[in-house]
């Protein structure tokens, strides 16, 4: 099992979505990965939810769709770019900034970036390793930088989305030179440009959130130019420290509590996991209170006599008595590991 999460681990840390799948039947426990590069299997996967427990004649399936958060790419540190690093790290965007001047790539500029680099924009694709789930945002200073970038990626692997600002002018003069020079027509017809939802947008704040919302339409509907439109982000943000200390398990008996659903006001979602070790220790959480107490006591029989359980935790009682704000029900499978 060790050697699925290391695998699990890598595939996160490499940009790839991919999915867990547990079969539990009997005291047998089977997992396996299915990665977005396997098409055929993962497209047949119900990824309606980030995670689902379904009962196929006895042996219940546990699915749990995986990814890092989304990137954000911004090409370009100018005035826009501030407000867009700013509100896109606070949506949850794991945000890179480049450009190519010191005084505008730099971490005291933009404190909230996960990564900031100053290099050449003809760069672009050999630093940033783009990947068909990153978000990339072209607002540099000029049509010649924003047609390295766009050269720079169309070289290599297309993200999800690419948006670049400017002018109608300015992007049909821009998309005219890089369908000569490349010859990407198809790709260039999936370019967001001029860039953003038409929302009046005036000041750079106000641009910045018109881009925004894009983004997030595309993130939670789906919705993209061209032809094959991706399925809506809907994936666990995935706790590495407990996903590392389940690779790195090796002669220690334990047992992983998931939260497989939940109905009602409760202090975590389905997805939330928690190792629990043979003296009572806990690595990550499913909530804190009542609900842990109650799942670490199952758990203790589980590492003792191996196997799995399903139990229904409910806080309702709980709630009434201690004054919480959650009073809902989880449903977590306990398992030995």
């Amino acid at each position: 099992m060790r050697e699925v999460f290391e695998q699990l681990i890598k595939s996160i840390n490499e940009g790839s979505r991919v999915a867990l799948v547990s079969e539990y039947r009997d005291s047998e426990i089977r997992r396996s990965l299915i990665c977005e590069d396997d098409a055929e299997k993962y497209n047949a996967l119900d990824r309606g939810d980030s995670i689902s427990l379904a009962d196929n004649g006895g042996i219940l399936t546990l699915t749990e769709h995986y990814s890092i958060k989304p990137r954000l790419i911004i090409l370009g540190g100018g005035h826009i770019a501030l407000p867009l690093c700013r509100f896109g790290a606070s949506l949850g965007f794991s945000v890179t900034v480049f450009d190519d001047r010191p005084s505008f790539a730099n971490g005291a500029r933009f404190p909230e970036a996960s990564a900031v680099i100053c290099d050449a924009f003809e760069n672009v694709s050999v630093r940033l390793s783009v990947t068909r789930n990153d978000y990339v945002v072209v607002v540099t200073r000029g049509h010649r930088h924003d047609g390295l970038c766009l050269q720079s990626i169309l070289s290599g692997q297309f993200p999800r989305y690419l948006g670049m600002i400017g002018s109608k002018r300015r992007v049909a003069i821009v998309k005219k030179q890089m369908q000569e020079e490349t010859g990407e027509t198809e790709k260039l017809d999936r370019l967001h440009a001029p860039i953003g939802l038409k929302i009046g947008a005036v000041t750079p704040e106000e641009i910045a959130i018109s881009i925004l919302a894009e983004i997030i339409c595309d993130l939670r509907l789906g919705t993209t130019n061209g032809a094959e439109t991706p399925e809506p982000w809907r994936f666990i943000s995935p706790d590495m420290l407990l996903l590392r200390a389940l690779a790195e398990n090796r002669d220690e008996r334990a047992a992983l509590a998931t939260v497989v659903s939940t109905e009602g006001s409760t202090p975590c979602e389905a997805g939330a996991k928690m190792l629990v070790l043979p003296h009572g220790q806990a690595v990550g959480s499913i909530g804190g209170g009542c609900a842990e107490a109650e799942v670490t006591q199952k758990a203790a029989d589980i590492i003792q006599n191996g196997g799995f359980c399903v139990t229904e935790v409910d806080l309702t009682d709980s709630a009434e008595e201690d004054g919480m704000v959650c009073g809902g029900t989880m449903r977590v499978i306990i398992e030995a590991v």
